[in-house]
């Protein structure tokens, strides 16, 4: 019996906010896919799906993976002090196995200094993958909307060195919502990269009385000092570069790195970006 061949289509991090609603937008389509996780049994239950368990770090499971796929969505890895070394054998294994275009979630602030540390391995990362030969489509998100009420302490107070600083956060929907697009059209999006925000850049004082009105529930910011912030955060005992990411999320906005407004988000979906307070209404 001679097996059908295996979708061209590759989409990783199902498991996630934004993997998970990028493979249901493209089954919905009608498009059969290669679900790429780690842990099999969590991976969403989707139409002509298969289902394939693979981690960034394991080259041979992941050119196993991939051979005859020629479009890749890569969802940023989880946060580790190795991360930028998975990705890199991520996508060595990609060219190896013949992928043409690599679709990747990377950070509106990506730059070799960027403020904020993560970013600097985002923008690692793109390099990389410009460097592979392969066609390339960056998807560059801004902080999610959907972590924002995550910051907010158990004392109904945002603590950080943010200063005045704006952030137009983006909500992990609308990120899906592009990326599916770009990949049912990968050609019209070879070679582009695409900041994805919100509508709006707000304070994170903005951000407090959004949060407040939306909560029903005093919600305040206090701007900490570098010292403070990294005092107040000691208690959780994480590794140094943890913290170091921790912190320079919020110094980052202070430094306005992740202030600008853009409209790629209504250009390409047809529809305005959510709104913080949009989303908190549901």
């Amino acid at each position: 019996m001679t097996l059908p061949p295996l979708p061209p289509i590759a989409v990783t991090g199902s498991t996630g906010g934004v993997g998970g609603r990028v493979a249901r937008h493209l089954a919905d389509a009608g498009l059969a896919q290669r679900v790429l996780v780690r842990t099999p049994e969590k991976a969403p239950a989707l139409p002509a799906s298969f289902i394939h368990q693979v981690t960034y770090a394991d080259k041979g499971a992941a050119v196993a993976a991939l051979s005859g796929t020629e479009l890749l969505f890569m969802v940023s890895g989880a946060e580790s002090p190795d991360r930028l070394d998975q990705h890199r054998t991520f996508v060595d294994a990609a060219v190896e196995a013949g992928v043409r275009h690599i679709v990747y979630t990377s950070f509106a602030g990506a730059a070799p200094d960027a403020v904020f540390t993560l970013g600097r391995d985002h923008f690692a990362t793109e390099e990389h993958i410009r460097q592979s030969g392969l066609t390339w489509t960056f998807l560059r998100d801004n902080l999610y909307i959907d972590f924002l009420e995550a910051l907010v302490g158990e004392d109904g107070v945002i603590r950080g060195p943010a200063d005045g600083g704006r952030v137009a956060a983006v909500a992990r929907a609308d990120v899906a919502a592009v990326a599916a697009i770009v990949l049912q059209d990968p050609g019209s999006h070879a070679n582009r990269s695409y900041d994805l925000t919100g509508p709006e850049a707000l304070t994170l004082t903005d951000v407090a009385d959004i949060l407040s009105a939306a909560l029903q529930r005093p919600v305040q910011f206090h701007n900490e000092t570098l010292e403070e912030a990294y005092a107040s955060r000691a208690k959780w005992n994480a590794p140094r570069w943890q913290v170091d990411a921790w912190v320079s999320t919020y110094t980052a906005i202070a430094a306005g790195e992740v202030a600008a407004v853009s409209d790629s988000v209504q250009v390409l979906t047809g529809r305005p970006a959510l709104s913080l307070a949009q989303y908190l209404a549901g």
